[in-house]
């Protein structure tokens, strides 16, 4: 199967759900046009209140559709920008990418890929138990969260359903994806 945008989502305000839109504006170094989370330096509420000049490596959130169907088969009701995504995708395994991949969406914008998700409580006020259904433990009882991926955007564009992703993947050594 072909990698394909399925959704993208933004919102102006913090909140955890973004709707669908038929694109997003992708800006090189700040994030999605017009969503509260766009912005050369943190603008998630916990960030911020522990230091506001930190670098902003949250501009672009990115879930799997695959993991939106784990959770329906697991009896949760979820659709995409839900669970506060910017950017639904189909066919990558994006939690499986080293850090800094870069992915090309569209015609021209590229995300870089700075780390996991960390899901949090506010996932179990759309649907309790939702937050552990987000996480797991491998063979090896390690913690795998499953939430999805963010980025930075290195070369602004639109970005619409339907649009093909090309994974690039940085030069070895790569290095696993930890939470950011």
């Amino acid at each position: 199967m072909d990698a394909v945008v399925t959704a993208v989502s933004s919102s102006r305000t913090h909140s955890l759900s973004k709707p669908n839109q038929d694109r997003i504006r992708l800006l090189a170094g700040l994030g999605v046009e017009g969503d509260a989370h766009s912005g050369e330096t943190v603008k998630h509420r916990s960030r911020v209140a522990r230091d506001p000049s930190q670098p902003n490596l949250r501009q672009v959130h990115l879930i799997h559709a695959e993991l939106h169907d784990e959770l329906r088969a697991a009896g949760f009701a979820v659709s995409a920008g839900q669970m506060g995504e910017n950017v639904t995708t189909r066919g990558v395994d994006l939690l499986d990418l080293p850090a800094g991949t870069r992915l090309h969406l569209g015609e021209t914008a590229v995300v870089e890929v700075t780390g996991l998700r960390n899901p949090c409580l506010q996932l179990d006020r759309l649907q309790p138990g939702l937050m552990a259904a987000t996480l797991g433990r491998d063979g090896e009882g390690k913690l795998i969260r499953k939430a999805g991926v963010m980025a930075i955007v290195r070369s602004g564009g639109e970005v619409r359903p339907g649009d093909p992703i090309r994974v690039e993947l940085p030069p070895p050594p790569h290095r696993p994806l930890e939470p950011v």
